[in-house]
């Protein structure tokens, strides 16, 4: 069985602006969690208005949805002493005009000054599941087949199309926000992993990149632990529909596993296809039309049948099938949370939109 561990990210926002609230390290105190992972399960973020969580090591889905709802409701409660509300949406929909401060930590003073306008500007939250491979080389032949599916995860989990009190447009503006870092988007297919660790060696070489926490590919190879992590995904609304990412990211990689010990071929698509098709996501969701793995425009809907029969055999292994399939006819019927964030403002404005971001953070 594949192992999996859950990362997300939490805005604080002020429940009657919906303005982010700089009291992440009040909170992460208050919250009162203890040190089950390596790094803690609550820890700081670039910044202050954010806090992150980490999931111990799971095996079953199950355990990752006890995790999350423990820690949501822990940060919620701490939130709730300092006026505030735990979120759990990709973007911050306001932001006030002086920025949020950033966390007073070595590496991300670092990166204010290396990109003040971004650092300004990156009240994003993402999901970041990582499932465990057994080396590094098998690692990167995992990215090499798993990267054609990425856009189908950043259709389905978008989550932030407001910024800055406006409609973006977007489905997933964070996605785009992402994508003007160096080193973002979806991974090139690489062929090993010396020529994995030589392109990397590269961008540190001309200080493109500080180290390799800058490598801010959508799935990249974990430098603390031994999995991939895929990290395309914005932060979910519910904790449930974080449990069903987990489930089809342990699939995905179930999936590449096998097909890398048969020899099956690498999928083919040019990187500049990929680019597009995640751009086409973000841009686009669910609504209407997506992009299957081979660049085809497909109903979306259809596009949801191809993924869950490419990964049939591997979720009916882990046992996850009944409820990640229940999971994604859900999301079908009711459409992503970026839909559900119009609707909850076109029908009760401000304090519905405000509503629906903070109240199902921690819906059970």
């Amino acid at each position: 069985m594949i192992t999996v561990g859950v990362e997300e990210e939490y805005l604080l926002l002020d429940p009657e602006t919906c303005l982010p609230v700089p009291v992440g390290d009040q909170v992460r105190a208050a919250a009162g969690l203890g040190p089950m992972t390596e790094d803690g399960e609550v820890q700081a973020e670039l910044l202050q208005a954010q806090v992150e969580v980490a999931t111990p090591v799971c095996t079953e889905l199950d355990e990752v949805g006890g995790h999350l709802l423990r820690l949501r409701h822990a940060l919620g409660t701490a939130a709730e002493k300092y006026g505030c509300r735990l979120a759990a949406t990709g973007v911050a929909p306001f932001r006030a005009r002086t920025p949020v401060p950033v966390t007073r930590d070595a590496r991300y003073l670092a990166l204010r000054d290396q990109a003040p306008q971004l650092v300004a500007e990156q009240l994003v939250n993402g999901a970041h599941v990582h499932a465990a491979v057994p080396d590094k080389e098998t690692g990167v032949a995992v990215l090499s087949r798993v990267r054609v599916w990425l856009p189908v995860l950043v259709a389905m989990s978008a989550n932030s199309p407001f910024w800055d009190g406006k409609d973006t447009g977007f489905a997933s503006w964070r996605t785009v926000m992402f994508g003007r870092w160096p080193v973002s988007g979806p991974p090139p297919r690489l062929t090993s992993l010396d020529d994995h660790d030589s392109r990397v060696q590269a961008l540190l070489d001309t200080g493109t990149i500080r180290d390799t926490g800058q490598l801010y590919w959508q799935a990249r190879l974990s430098e603390r632990y031994p999995t991939i992590e895929i990290r395309c995904a914005d932060v979910q609304l519910r904790a449930d529909a974080a449990v069903m990412f987990a489930g089809l990211v342990r699939a995905l990689v179930a999936t590449a596993l096998r097909e890398h010990e048969e020899g099956a071929p690498v999928p083919e698509c040019p990187h500049e296809l990929l680019q597009a098709m995640n751009w086409h996501a973000a841009r686009h969701g669910l609504s209407g039309r997506l992009m299957d793995p081979a660049g085809r425009s497909r109903e979306a809907g259809d596009v949801l049948c191809m993924l869950l029969d490419h990964l049939a055999p591997a979720l009916e292994e882990a046992g996850d099938t009944r409820e990640v399939t229940s999971l994604v006819h859900r999301l079908l019927q009711e459409g992503t949370p970026a839909d559900r964030q119009r609707r909850a403002l076109t029908e009760g404005g401000l304090p519905g939109l405000t509503e629906l971001i903070t109240t199902e953070t921690t819906a059970t």
